[in-house]
């Protein structure tokens, strides 16, 4: 398995890491509005106090899976915005020592510029450790 592929499957793997802790979160903070707000509508208005078990169970599970969607998918969204500024970033720094070494930063040559900084940045681990 190369590099890059596993760098990608790291990737793939945080990344659902995070919607999970984050949906898992949300979806228990929906459901406890959710059942508040079906608690406060039962006390307060008659019309629905009369309504079937199941159909206020529908709300607040409804409820919960709005907030499960919604907070996995803004910390998704979050956690991809800041990996492509993190990549930008590095993308620039690569394209600009190539340029000052005098050549030009194609993907290839940004690509070998990473391998040999990730190989650099091991090699010092190694003495250190």
């Amino acid at each position: 398995m190369s590099a890059s592929a596993r760098r990608l499957g790291e990737e793939t793997d945080r990344a659902y890491a995070i919607q999970v802790a984050a949906g898992t979160k949300s979806a228990a903070v929906y459901g406890v509005l959710g059942w508040g707000a079906v608690t406060i509508a039962h006390y307060t208005w008659p019309f629905f106090r009369h309504q079937t078990l199941a159909f206020k169970s529908f709300l607040v599970s409804t409820s919960m899976v709005f907030g499960l969607a919604i907070g996995a998918d803004s910390a998704l969204l979050s956690h991809e915005a800041e990996r492509r500024r993190s990549e930008n970033a590095i993308r620039r720094q690569a394209a600009l020592e190539l340029s000052r070494r005098g050549m030009v930063p194609t993907e290839t040559a940004i690509a070998k510029w990473r391998a040999d900084k990730a190989q650099h940045s091991s090699a010092n681990r190694d003495e250190m450790g």
